[in-house]
């Protein structure tokens, strides 16, 4: 008899271009995953309602994080990949743990706080209950694990009282899903003008997407902050050329590496020449990437397929978690 494997579970929302830091921080470790555990990607388009409630983008949008997603090499036939309106399922939890969540805990989190402060104009009910959608789509498939970064560790604190609550109320349903990642050091890309990481709104220039030119690569290196280099031998780095090192060591190899931090160690660094080979290298590495986008983005049959293929795995699951519900809740009548 085959081993059953431990369940993963990651949702992607659709708004805006991956880029390096989503690559690196998440679609990376997707990729290693979906070989060992049965996986679960959902592509959050009910969550995108909630800051992003105007439609006319919204299917070129999932159909981007799909195309994107895949020619990263995530496999469709390997993970469940899937739209979260596909699941409806999801709606039906999402109300009953609606009932187990309280307006002052969910008022504390940090995200809607801030999304507020952003938006003080949109503080609608499904931004105040976010935390809890989110704990459906994830307690859905009874997934252990959750590859998370820091920013998403309250949310997964908050859908682990969740299943808590509900076992506790009527019977042990769900597993605690736990954050979960490869390395035991998240990684953090750095933008290219040296404030925090590369983001999908914030300061394009600054951040280097998937979808990128190679001219338009080359570009955003080239402005990357440095200054007029060190002059003392072995001297500490700021931290604007610490983080195009940081870049380096995702792209180049060893030697090129080696070379430029001996070249900084003895003071004869020329960052011209540095940014023009942290270019080509990003280049050649982003490049095969963006073609495969463009070659899997018209095709409409095989991203539909992909969508059809997806609900069908997580429709599957999402159905045998919700008997067990029902049963639990004494909600099955007949």
């Amino acid at each position: 008899m085959a081993k059953h494997k431990e369940i993963v579970m990651s949702g992607i929302r659709p708004t805006g271009f991956l880029h390096l830091g989503n690559y690196f921080g998440a679609i990376r470790n997707y990729i290693k995953m979906q070989e060992d555990f049965e996986c679960y990607f959902m592509v959050a388009d009910w969550h995108s309602l909630t800051t992003h409630p105007d439609t006319k983008e919204l299917r070129g949008n999932v159909e981007r994080v799909l195309a994107e997603n895949i020619a990263c090499g995530l496999d469709p036939d390997k993970a469940a990949f899937f739209c979260q309106s596909h699941v409806h399922e999801t709606a039906e939890l999402y109300l009953y743990l609606n009932m187990l969540a309280y307006k002052g805990e969910l008022e504390k989190t940090v995200t809607f706080k801030d999304k507020v402060r952003q938006h003080p104009e949109n503080v609608n009910a499904g931004l105040l209950t976010y935390p809890v959608l989110q704990a459906a789509d994830i307690i859905l498939h009874r997934a252990q694990y959750v590859p998370v970064g820091k920013d998403q560790e309250q949310h997964l604190e908050m859908a682990r009282n969740f299943a808590n609550r509900f076992n506790h109320r009527y019977g042990e349903v769900f597993p605690e899903p736990v954050a979960y990642n490869y390395n035991a050091e998240l990684v953090k890309v750095p933008s290219l003008d040296g404030k925090g990481k590369m983001s999908k709104s914030e300061n394009q220039m600054a951040t280097l997407y998937l979808a990128d030119e190679d001219d338009m690569i080359r570009k955003k290196v080239a402005k990357a902050k440095t200054d007029g280099g060190p002059t003392e031998m072995n001297s500490i780095k700021p931290d604007y050329i610490e983080n195009i090192f940081a870049l380096m060591k995702l792209v180049c190899t060893e030697d090129v590496i080696a070379k430029y931090e001996a070249d900084y160690n003895n003071c004869t660094i020329r960052y011209g020449d540095l940014k023009k080979q942290l270019g080509e290298d990003m280049v050649k590495f982003i490049a095969p990437v963006r073609e495969k986008i463009n070659t899997i983005l018209p095709d409409k049959n095989y991203l539909k397929q992909v969508m059809e293929q997806g609900a069908e795995k997580a429709n599957k699951s999402a159905g045998e978690t919700m008997k067990l519900v029902r049963e639990a809740m004494g909600l099955k009548y007949f």
